[in-house]
């Protein structure tokens, strides 16, 4: 079994409501399996993002309707001409951050906050000679 598909398994298949209902037994059994990485900081949050996740999904509607909230729902296209202009952070993953972390987040920083970003099309920044920013621009 492969690393995203022990994850999977472990934790519920990703379904917030079931990780919000772990017990402490079973985030001590997590702790001991030897498929996913087995650092308590990082296990433990797992419940406390999805009880907070949940949260946000019942004020929001949904998490998506939240996140977008950041970039008034346009995505900020930058194109910037080498991989090293692209920033680890900007001003609003700062926001994002400290907006989640005030709902009870855990291990939501302002880069990871920036990398979910990227990943979800809240911020484009592929380089200009891309050939994703060539199909984005469209």
């Amino acid at each position: 079994m492969g690393k995203r598909e022990r994850y999977r398994e472990a934790f519920a298949q990703f379904d917030p409501k079931r990780v919000a209902r772990f017990t402490t037994a079973r985030i001590e059994r997590l702790l001991s399996d030897p498929g996913i990485v087995r650092n308590r900081a990082k296990v433990e949050p797992a419940r406390t993002n999805a009880r907070a996740l949940l949260a946000v999904q019942g004020e929001f509607g949904s998490f998506d309707a939240y996140v977008w909230r950041f970039v008034r729902r346009k995505p900020i296209v930058n194109r910037p001409k080498t991989l090293a202009q692209i920033p680890a952070t900007s001003t609003i993953s700062d926001a994002l951050s400290k907006d989640l972390r005030s709902r009870g987040f855990k291990f939501v920083g302002p880069t990871i906050c920036y990398a979910f970003m990227q990943a979800v099309g809240l911020v484009d920044d592929h380089v200009a000679d891309c050939f994703r920013s060539k199909r984005t621009a469209r």
